[in-house]
């Protein structure tokens, strides 16, 4: 990854060369922060408001005091300014701030940290493989965007070792839950299914755009429970998230799949395309 010359750091624009962060913050020590991941095309960031909410809520769930939103989106554009982006992938985190060694905090206030990357194309598919590890749908951090990500980290250097591009976890009932930056959808019998929150998956903004999409198009969708064995027996499957949109799978676990010809799929992708373009924050 080509480093940008400047961060946002608690209030100002620095040099990346010359920024830094206390090595007794609590992201750093133990992971103890959120974040949020999106996009920005045009000079504008991609739906900034479902990503502020979505970070508030994950700051509720933690104990973290959240920014206003005019602060993180004025935050975002200096960022991007800075650099010279227009088309960028922008990652805004926020840490409790200093604390102790262990996991008790201190009262120290929040960090919070915003970049921004060059804007790099996914291929049109994408490969994927189940891990043996299981997210926990009843664990104190389900469902929130934190940056303990170590569990992700781990089944995405599997997934990579065995020529995939992402990884798929099941939860702790052998359903089908999510990738380690993605949510998925599967195809059977026509059916567009994908897991409800109570998988224990991350509430995706792409996720819930794609439902909406498809809700706009009278396109049939459930939220419905599935065990992780579908992805051995669905028709078609693809990955969500902000970086992607819809983004077709040839492959799971070695198993063919349709990728980009896949009929319903495309139906889905065209759907989302319609539901989003000429709106920056639908």
């Amino acid at each position: 990854m080509k480093v940008p010359a400047f961060i946002w750091i608690n209030g100002r624009i620095v040099s990346t060369a010359e920024a830094s962060i206390s090595p007794f913050d609590h992201g750093f020590l133990v992971g103890d922060g959120v974040f949020e991941t999106l996009v920005a095309r045009g000079g504008r960031p991609f739906t900034p408001t479902r990503h502020w909410r979505r970070l508030v809520n994950s700051c509720t769930a933690m104990g973290i005091a959240p920014p206003a939103q005019e602060l993180y989106e004025k935050a975002m554009l200096e960022t991007m300014q800075a650099n010279g982006l227009s088309d960028a992938r922008i990652r805004v985190t926020l840490t409790s701030g200093d604390g102790p060694l262990g996991s008790d905090r201190g009262d120290a206030p929040a960090t919070m940290t915003v970049a921004a990357t060059v804007l790099k194309p996914w291929p049109p598919t994408e490969t994927v493989m189940t891990v043996p590890w299981t997210r926990n749908e009843r664990s104190a951090l389900a469902g929130i965007k934190s940056t303990s990500y170590a569990d992700n980290v781990r089944a995405l250097a599997l997934a990579h070792a065995q020529g995939a591009g992402e990884a798929v976890f099941g939860n702790t009932r052998d359903e089908l839950c999510e990738g380690t930056g993605t949510n998925i959808f599967v195809v059977v019998a026509g059916r567009v299914l994908t897991p409800p929150l109570s998988s224990g998956c991350l509430a995706g903004v792409t996720r819930a755009l794609v439902l909406e999409a498809c809700a706009a198009a009278d396109i049939p969708v459930e939220e419905i429970a599935q065990p992780i064995s579908v992805l051995q027996s669905c028709d078609e499957a693809f990955l969500t998230s902000s970086t992607r949109d819809v983004h077709p799978l040839a492959k799971i676990d070695q198993r063919p799949m349709p990728g980009v010809d896949g009929a319903v799929t495309q139906r889905v992708a065209q759907a989302f395309r319609d539901f989003v373009t000429g709106r920056d924050d639908p």
